[in-house]
């Protein structure tokens, strides 16, 4: 028997290509440059033996997000979809393992990432206007239904708002930037005698960088993907490594090794140093600024699994429709916000729900990222005469050197991370019911 409309309804729409390479740069600067260039550099810096290895070290993750980036440059000029990972995991290894991870996606490694950056906005937002006790909580959760509330009314909303949160966030990086350079660089202090561990230090500046492989989802909507695609990586990765790099620079001209190691909130520090208690308000601005793009940029990006998934999947159909009238997964994008919502009440109810959110999706995202890297060498031996618009250089090394540090990362991930870890590993495998599910009962 025919489907019908009824019986397939996401059949009536399907993406258009509208996102530019500016929309694209927008997305990649607006995810990765957030809340963790304010927390990380003294720990990265504690465990450094000097300052050039600390600014090597930044510039060693800008090498790092480069050779991930260009690894699915190729993956999505070859395979575009609004589906990105899900996509790639669906055609190297079957059905059963693209919708585990979409199953991961929608319930820990998205929507977590969604509610530990509503967190950080929430924490700031409450310095700058306060809630109460709990008034973290609370904007985070109001964040969270402000931005999918911006992004069901369509993708127009979404990407204007992000072109505009991201150029807000270099402008008010750049603030800090200078204000760095204009403060009085201390005197040198004397060689530290420990360094701490390098490969920990990696492991802060690699999380620093994280969120630049959402640019995948981007591809089933950008107008040229397979000549726009690596342009958008290039691009973003060179903003992004610049700006650590000159922000970094800034912190040491300010507090000099020593004191950079010593600060507890560095770029407070940097703000108060130069501007007084008004400078440490303007930062809490500037913090919730960089925090906004990415929760946009994540919300946006993140929805496009869930329709990928009930794209493929007749019993979650109702997330397989694209809404015409929006251009964007309307649906997917209400199922996101209410999981995300969720993780924000089970933050709450922690200590430090920042932290409970990395603990929860952190090895889980290693993973999968780990098996979307082993993929491109599955592509490259099953079809080897494809037409890839785009290759990544240095085949096989750039690929292998890209599976490696998903690996580090992923033990990293479990020797480091909290019982948030493992309850992520315990929701994981809740989803492989759907899994074994899809694999006998295929879409038609």
């Amino acid at each position: 028997m025919t489907a019908t409309a009824k019986d397939q309804p996401h059949a009536l729409a399907a993406p258009r290509k509208t996102i530019t390479v500016l929309d694209g740069v927008s997305f990649v600067v607006g995810i990765v440059i957030g809340v963790g260039i304010f927390r990380m550099p003294p720990l990265v810096a504690m465990n450094t033996p000097s300052e050039a290895v600390f600014l090597l070290a930044w510039l060693a993750g800008g090498v790092a997000m480069l050779v991930g980036a260009l690894c699915y440059a190729e993956l999505a000029a070859a395979h575009p979809d609004a589906g990105g990972e899900y996509h790639f995991l669906q055609r190297a290894y079957g059905g059963g393992l693209a919708v585990l991870f979409a199953w991961a996606r929608c319930t820990i490694i998205q929507t977590g990432a969604i509610a530990y950056v509503a967190f950080v906005f929430g924490d700031y937002a409450n310095a700058v206007l306060p809630l109460g006790a709990n008034g973290g909580s609370v904007w985070a959760a109001l964040s969270v239904v402000v931005f999918t509330g911006v992004n069901v009314l369509g993708t127009q909303p979404g990407k204007r708002t992000q072109v505009f949160f991201a150029i807000a966030t270099l402008f008010a990086v750049a603030a800090v930037v200078a204000a760095g350079m204009s403060a009085t660089a201390p005197a040198p202090a004397p060689a530290s005698a420990g360094g701490g561990a390098l490969g920990l230090a990696m492991v802060f500046v690699l999380l620093t960088y994280g969120g630049w492989n959402e640019v995948a989802y981007l591809s089933g909507e950008m107008k040229e993907p397979r000549r726009d695609m690596v342009r958008v990586v290039l691009a973003g990765t060179a903003i992004v490594t610049l700006v650590y790099l000159a922000v970094n620079y800034a912190y040491l001209h300010a507090f000099g090794f020593a004191g950079l190691r010593d600060s507890k909130a560095v770029g407070a520090d940097l703000m108060r140093l130069v501007a007084g208690d008004a400078g440490a308000w303007l930062l809490a601005a500037v913090v919730c600024c960089a925090a906004l793009s990415t929760l946009n940029a994540t919300i946006f990006t993140g929805a496009r699994v869930y329709y990928a998934l009930g794209r493929d999947l007749p019993i979650i159909r109702r997330l397989g429709v694209w809404d015409e009238r929006g251009d964007n997964p309307a649906n997917a994008f209400l199922l996101q916000g209410a999981i995300a919502l969720a993780l924000v009440f089970f933050g709450a109810l922690t200590r430090d729900g920042f932290s409970a959110m990395v603990d929860y999706t952190a090895p889980v995202f290693w993973l999968f990222l780990l098996l979307v890297a082993a993929s491109l060498f599955i592509f490259r031996a099953r079809e080897p005469a494809s037409q890839r618009p785009f290759a990544v250089p240095l085949y096989p090394l750039t690929p292998a050197v890209f599976v490696g540090i998903c690996a580090y990362l992923l033990y990293s991930s479990l020797a480091y991370t909290g019982v948030g870890a493992l309850f992520g590993l315990g929701v994981l495998a809740l989803g492989a019911p759907l899994a074994f599910w899809s694999r006998k009962n295929p879409q038609g």
